[in-house]
């Protein structure tokens, strides 16, 4: 009798283990570096089950912040509901930097929290600054304004070495910069690819060099579908609405999946992308035998005077059966992929995810704008486009500035006629040289070869156990 319960208890867990869904048994991306700090505050802070370091506790100094002129500063006005990153922030009167351990080299991501704060020594309207991270200017003039919500500034900076600096300058007549929270977190390696598509009205050709870049993520979309917080993203991101964005959306229509999105290897990760930005998507679907003559298209406000990198997310959630959908895809109006079949792009498996990578240069325009449209290859009684979620980031301009024309040895270079001392035009001469470096470094190379940045996935590619968002 025991034996044929434990036959049973065996086979009831077997069961269980089989019917449990995959994406269930699979770990979470844990990065090898993953400094997450609470800004001029004596407490560390839990937010969305992560740890941020305080850096102004009394017990011990800050491994990551360097700077005798700076002070801790408590929010007098925080909401009760804000999260508690917020609560606290560090001031620097002069130029301040900190320092982290780098221990893998390769893309990291970078982000700075900026929340308004009021009290009876400083009040956030009156801070105007700089941030440089290593060699290039990530921000200029910078001020946080009126709005009550937070600011998130997000970049991927390719590190070589085995230190990330990281400096607030005061700029103009400011007395003070200040920061909330700052992350420090090492990237997937396939999150930046080195090769992308460069679209124009001209032609289609790859773009290299592309992880030797700065970026600065500028918008991103989960299209369709609701806003994804970084509880639900295995990177930590934020995905908003794509409403505000919507230029032309006649004849499309949302829809959401509730299936389970197919990760393989070698094509989109949960890193790339999160179930929930590929669970939905809009599209364009005919409803009788003939094709719509219709795009959506969305639009967005940039800066000009730089290229841009226009992240695509697909995946066929929508259609019956494979080989049935065959789509345009536009950027700024451009022919960027023509006869897209996500069937053959990812193995003939359905809502399996697929992304595209281009670069776009907005050198004499402020708007940019992508659309996905019918191809004369799509069919009547069918699904005729489909986005899932889209992504631009800002790369860096020819004297290593994601945020005006200077460079970060020009930038630092000015604090000498405030006092500075030595010190600083000595590292102003430093970063000047690693600026130069940056541009000598920066590669615009149009091959003559056919465009690679994406393939296909091989017809006999398994499915793998990719990691678990949230």
């Amino acid at each position: 009798m025991e034996f044929r319960n434990r036959n049973l208890v065996l086979s009831l867990l077997l069961l269980l283990s089989l019917s449990v869904p995959p994406s269930l048994s699979f770990t979470a991306f844990s990065p090898v570096d993953n400094h997450l700090v609470n800004c001029g505050s004596a407490e560390d802070a839990t937010v969305d089950n992560r740890r941020f370091v305080a850096d102004g506790s009394s017990r011990r100094k800050s491994p990551f912040c360097h700077s005798d002129s700076s002070v801790s500063l408590r929010n007098d006005n925080a909401l009760l509901d804000s999260p508690q990153l917020y609560d606290s922030a560090r001031v620097f009167r002069r130029p301040s930097k900190y320092e982290f351990e780098i221990r893998e080299k390769g893309t990291h991501m970078v982000r700075f929290h900026f929340y308004n704060l009021n009290s009876f020594r400083f009040d956030s309207i009156d801070a105007q600054f700089h941030v440089l991270i290593d060699g290039f200017v990530a921000l200029s003039n910078f001020t946080s304004g009126n709005s009550m919500k937070p600011a998130i500034k997000e970049y991927l900076i390719s590190i070589n070495s085995d230190r990330l600096v990281i400096r607030f300058l005061p700029s103009g007549t400011s007395k003070f910069a200040f920061v909330n929270a700052i992350e420090v977190i090492s990237a997937p390696k396939d999150l930046v690819p080195e090769t992308a598509q460069f679209v124009d009205s001209q032609k289609v050709e790859n773009f290299d060099g592309l992880k030797n870049q700065a970026l600065e993520v500028v918008y991103r979309l989960n299209v369709g579908g609701p806003k994804v917080t970084p509880f639900n993203d295995t990177l930590w991101r934020t995905w908003l609405p794509d409403d505000e964005h919507l230029r032309s959306s006649f004849g499309s229509e949302r829809l959401y999946f509730g299936g389970r999105i197919k990760y393989q290897t070698g094509g989109a990760s949960r890193e790339i992308g999160p179930d929930n930005v590929y669970k939905s998507a809009r599209l364009i679907r005919s409803h009788n035998s003939s094709i719509s003559n219709v795009n959506i298209t969305w639009g967005f406000s940039v800066t000009k005077g730089y290229k841009y990198l226009v992240r695509m997310h697909f995946c066929d959630i929508a259609s019956i059966s494979l080989e049935l959908l065959f789509f345009n895809v536009y950027v700024n109006g451009n022919l960027a992929y023509k006869d897209l079949d996500l069937s053959e792009v990812t193995g003939w498996m359905l809502s399996s995810p697929f992304y595209a990578d281009f670069v776009v240069d907005q050198s004499d325009s402020d708007f940019l704008s992508v659309s996905v449209g019918p191809s004369n290859k799509s069919m009547a009684y069918a699904i005729d486009g489909i986005l899932n979620g889209v992504e631009i980031m800002k790369l860096n301009n020819s004297m290593g500035s994601l945020d005006g024309s200077d460079c970060a040895g020009l930038v630092l270079g000015r604090w000498p006629q405030r006092g500075g001392g030595l010190l600083i035009p000595l590292i102003a001469a430093v970063l000047l040289v690693l600026s130069l470096s940056i541009v000598l470094r920066r590669r615009f190379t149009f091959g003559s070869q056919e465009p690679v940045a994406w393939s296909k996935l091989p017809v006999d590619v398994s499915e793998v156990s990719a990691k678990q968002g949230g």
